[in-house]
């Protein structure tokens, strides 16, 4: 999946096209992510007892990931994501690997 938990993401089709949010929760099975103030259902909740009050709750629930475009932290402009191996080695000599993800717009490194 191109986003992960914590990226500030905007949305790009759907009720909530041109919403920005940061996402809350990310289902890479399922390919879906939970973006705050994105898609908010009300649920009627009924009381359990007396510490838990019923009423009327908002609540965000997920959006598939590919209505979401990753907003970059350095230039600010919505992007797709290249992906960068790099390779390396630890302490104890042995062959490393990691994927960086590079935004198409300038270029910089966003994790």
């Amino acid at each position: 999946m191109h986003v992960k938990t914590k990226d500030t993401v905007i949305v790009i089709s759907g009720k909530d096209k041109g919403k920005k949010g940061k996402i809350t929760a990310a289902f890479p099975k399922l390919n879906r992510v939970t973006v705050e103030g994105v898609n908010v259902v009300t649920k009627h909740q009924k009381a359990r007892n007396a510490q838990q009050p019923g009423g009327i709750i908002h609540k965000d629930m997920p959006i598939d990931a590919s209505n979401v475009m990753l907003v970059c932290p350095k230039c600010g402009k919505a992007t797709r994501v290249a992906h960068k191996v790099e390779r390396g080695t630890d302490e104890n000599g042995k062959a490393t690997r990691s994927m960086i993800r590079i935004c198409k717009k300038c270029g910089a490194e966003i994790d």
